[in-house]
């Protein structure tokens, strides 16, 4: 009797480590998804509203079908949300760099691991003051587990595990092999360090390089609605005949072409570095 209490306990005591565990995961952030906020939601689609409600005005001059087209405005809040998490997971990437090359000069100049990532937190913020950013902030968590006693690599593998990021979870790996194997931290960390700093350095030059292309067919894409709008200012009684009969027909097919080619260079420009 006594040894199936003991063992129940112990059962209860693990569950509940269990549970403390994932309450702790769920209320740390995840950093593959992005969400936003009721605010954010409304002006997307508002904002993306009214300019498609403009487009469709300056196309078929029918506030019907302007309300119609405007309805696409609902497809904005995932595009924007889409964008804000590639620009959240591009800026990590960025901080966990110049992390990592302070965490080896700070192993390589004798300091313990716990002490490098304290250090790594303070040369972050000397790089921008005042600046409160994802990886400071995951930084300072794992800090503070290792106040508590917990093992790094505990802590280094549930940030890589929220970040889902290739540099990362490399990172991760190496560092918690090298950590339980008893290997040369030291080197482990500043090979590692460079290596993805040189990858991350190409990933900087590719984006440079295709900025330009994506300035350019964005140009190409705004430019026939430019074109439509001078000339409705400028010579109306021209365009008159494009709004209706026949020309209604054309119009739909310019616009449909106009949307195909826009999600086609959408697509193109979309390089996964």
């Amino acid at each position: 009797m006594r040894s199936s209490t003991a063992k129940n306990r112990v059962k209860s005591h693990v569950s509940s480590i269990h549970q403390n565990e994932r309450k702790q995961r769920q209320t740390l952030p995840d950093y593959s998804i992005y969400e936003l906020s009721m605010l954010e939601r409304i002006l997307c689609m508002v904002i993306g509203g009214v300019i498609f409600y403009s487009i469709g005005y300056l196309f078929y001059h029918n506030w019907f079908v302007s309300i119609l087209i405007a309805c696409c405005g609902g497809f904005i809040p995932g595009f924007w949300r889409r964008n804000m998490l590639n620009r959240r997971r591009a800026a990590m990437n960025l901080h966990f760099k110049q992390a990592l090359f302070s965490l080896s000069s700070s192993l390589s100049a004798g300091r313990s691991v716990e002490n490098g990532f304290r250090e790594a937190v303070s040369d972050l913020r000397m790089l921008d003051p005042g600046a409160e950013n994802d990886l400071i902030m995951e930084l300072n968590i794992i800090c503070a587990r290792l106040e508590y006693g917990e093992p790094i690599e505990d802590a280094l593998q549930d940030f890589s595990r929220r970040a889902a990021m290739e540099d990362i979870t490399n990172f991760a790996d190496v560092f918690t092999t090298c950590k339980r194997t008893g290997g040369d931290l030291v080197e482990v960390v500043r090979r590692t360090s460079n290596i993805i700093g040189e990858k991350l350095d190409v990933q900087q030059e590719i984006s440079v390089m295709i900025a330009q292309k994506k300035f350019e067919s964005t140009t190409i894409l705004v430019a026939p609605i430019l074109l439509i709008a001078f000339m409705n200012l400028s010579s109306p009684d021209y365009m008159l005949p494009m709004y209706s009969g026949i020309g209604f027909f054309i119009t739909t097919i310019s616009l449909a072409v106009l949307g195909v080619c826009s999600i086609w260079i959408t697509k193109i420009m979309n390089i996964k570095l």
